[in-house]
């Protein structure tokens, strides 16, 4: 794909239009339809800007850079290499600190990076194989085999993942985001959610033991990342939504943090 192509897919696909874009970078309409057109080829600084005024990923600012002829700007290191090893230390920390309460690190699809002990709280009679490390965290919650057994409101839950997805699926070109997000929109139930969320967030309500533990979620990122890797990591906490559940976590107490 060359560099008008490039750009003038990435701006529509994120819904900005041409004067909209001219105006964060910088620049005009007309030289933005020029580059859409072909006519004319921009620096490296303009495709930087642009590609910051659309709000792009860093993996997004990198592809856009080739298409124009231009070196990526941000290193892709390894997940298991030196570079990052300070990083993962540092979120097995944070995952300790978050304790009694269930935290996991995924990379941009869900795989799992690694959790903490209280992980194991969500992990009760799935199939191993659905939260071994490296598995994907987002098929672990909605296959039949994983926890989707034990969400008390699955039909809610179920389609709060995969509308996050579909967000990530219409704003960025992956194809293996959009199969992820194919695969996973089949466990909708057909019913429509019948439960109303808390208000501010989506609950998680799932069955523990003999107990009904009500979570909600929140997820971190490194938003000042200038690493690809780093910046598709994501750091997916459980908070307990109510005092019954605070409770319930503070009693079972996991003190040893999981392997990656």
């Amino acid at each position: 794909m060359d560099f008008s192509q490039a750009l003038r897919e990435r701006r529509t696909r994120h819904r900005v239009s041409q004067l909209d874009l001219a105006l964060r970078a910088g620049t005009t309409q007309r030289h933005v339809s020029f580059m859409e057109s072909g006519r004319s080829a921009p620096g490296r600084a303009m495709v930087l800007r642009l590609a910051e005024s659309l709000q792009l990923g860093l993996r997004d600012r990198n592809d856009l850079l080739l298409a124009a002829g231009y070196a990526p700007a941000y290193p892709e290191s390894r997940l298991d290499g030196a570079a990052l090893a300070p990083v993962l230390e540092a979120l097995e920390h944070v995952l300790a600190g978050h304790l009694p309460y269930p935290a996991v690190v995924v990379d941009r699809y869900g795989v799992l990076v690694a959790a903490n002990a209280a992980f194991a709280l969500l992990t009760e009679g799935a199939a191993a194989e659905l939260y071994a490390p490296g598995a994907n965290m987002y098929r672990f919650a909605l296959h039949p085999q994983g926890l989707a057994p034990r969400i008390l409101n699955f039909p809610e839950w179920a389609r709060h993942v995969v509308e996050r997805l579909t967000r990530r699926a219409e704003s960025e070109a992956d194809d293996r985001l959009a199969e992820l997000h194919r695969e996973l929109a089949g466990h909708l139930p057909p019913e429509e959610p019948a439960g109303a969320p808390l208000g501010f967030a989506v609950p998680l309500r799932l069955r523990s033991g003999r107990s009904e533990l009500n979570l909600i979620t929140t997820i971190t990122t490194f938003a000042t990342a200038v690493d690809v890797t780093l910046s598709e990591l994501r750091l997916e906490a459980f908070l307990p939504a109510d005092a019954e559940t605070a409770e319930l976590l503070a009693q079972s107490r996991p003190a040893a943090l999981r392997a990656r």
